[in-house]
């Protein structure tokens, strides 16, 4: 007989009570496939955090990247709107403005909670459930908490094919059971000295059981990517919440899920920590080349501007604020006291007739658009 190394669900329609805590059984994870990919995974990590601590001004990878990173885990959940409704958006000062769409509005939320919790665990020991409940609310814009004992909640197939709509997964519900749960994965990451896994595999096991406890009503998933996201620069492996990661599940969605319901099926916990590794590795190079173009394009920018106009004051700043976002305002470089506004709107001006920026009227308001920055982001 066999050793059961994982007690996997196995009444899809009720609440799955049993989901087992943390941590699994390592023979679940000590594999040979599950450390040749947790390898190629560190590499390409740490060659992203070698590259972005390097970088003087890290405020320009801010805003580009993670903007990118809460669009894809957005699109993830059948959130879209085009890179120029989103940018657009980005650059007003506010998430309610009329001028944006509901979608660009969704993933400007998701935006903030990436930022906002990585500013929160900022001197703090370790996440807690204050942690999850202030991300979860920040991306759906509500009071609303934990999951009561009474909301009735279920996981559907999606798409068009004959199980669609039919319940894939019924998470825990009960007095106390989700608290308790959520208590359990919170101790699992915070405690390295108990439980010593490698911190890549332990972000791959924590996830799935975020999204396996389900805690919220709505927003679980784009909750637990944000969540991938501060495990990592909690645990040092990253500065600042930068990688792309949601941009390999948005890719490979159906594959995400599939992993996600393999653990819970079928106990199936290998294929799920290769998907989520390999995730990390494509994504961490993703990034680093975008990073890469963006540095070369923004020296590539300074140089001509120095050689076409030499009585642009503060060159390199100027090119700075090109680079925060695609699409620039004049109020972007008066508020960050770079320029007077009279300055910033003739520089700008210049910018645009040289080909730089490209000048727009969108609905009465002026922007510039950096369609270099532009290009290399929607790649």
């Amino acid at each position: 007989m066999s050793e059961i190394l994982y007690q996997f669900n196995k009444d899809r329609l009720k609440p799955w009570n049993e989901l087992p805590l943390l941590p699994i059984d390592e023979k679940l994870y000590q594999t040979i496939e599950v450390y040749e990919q947790l390898g190629r995974a560190k590499a390409a990590l740490g060659k992203l955090q070698g590259r972005s601590i390097a970088i003087p001004n890290q405020g320009l990878l801010i805003n580009s990247i993670s903007l990118q990173e809460a669009k894809a885990s957005s699109a993830i959940e059948n959130i879209f709107t085009t890179d120029d409704e989103l940018y657009k958006a980005y650059s007003e000062e506010s998430t309610q403005t009329e001028h944006q769409n509901r979608a660009s509005k969704e993933i400007l939320k998701a935006r903030e909670a990436l930022w906002n919790g990585y500013n929160y665990l900022k001197g703090k020991p370790g996440f807690n459930r204050e942690y999850f409940i202030k991300v979860f609310q920040e991306i759906k814009e509500t009071t609303d908490g934990l999951r009561l004992p009474f909301t009735e909640t279920v996981i559907r197939h999606g798409g068009s094919g004959g199980s669609a709509g039919q319940v894939s997964y019924t998470p825990p519900r009960g007095e106390g059971v989700l608290e308790g749960k959520l208590d359990n994965l919170i101790d699992f990451v915070n405690n390295d000295e108990l439980y010593k896994i490698d911190p890549l595999v332990k972000m791959a096991i924590a996830h799935y059981q975020f999204e396996a406890i389900h805690p919220f009503r709505d927003g679980n998933g784009r909750t637990g990517r944000i969540f991938n996201i501060h495990y990592l620069t909690q645990k040092e492996l990253l500065d600042l919440p930068i990688l792309f990661l949601s941009r390999y599940i948005m890719d490979n969605k159906e594959e995400y899920y599939t992993g996600l319901m393999g653990v819970s099926q079928r106990g199936d916990w290998k294929t799920w920590l290769i998907y989520m590794l390999k995730a990390v590795e494509v994504t961490s190079n993703i990034t680093y080349q975008k990073i890469n173009d963006i540095l070369s394009s923004k020296e590539n920018i300074l140089s001509y501007i120095k050689i076409k106009d030499k009585k642009i004051r503060q060159p390199e700043k100027l090119v700075d604020m090109l680079f925060t976002q695609p699409y620039i305002k004049v109020k972007h470089l008066t508020d960050a006291k770079a320029y007077s506004e009279v300055t910033a709107r003739d520089y700008l001006n210049k910018l645009s007739n040289m080909k730089v920026l490209e000048k727009k009227s969108i609905e009465g308001r002026h922007y510039y658009l950096n369609q270099e920055l532009y290009r290399i982001l929607s790649e």
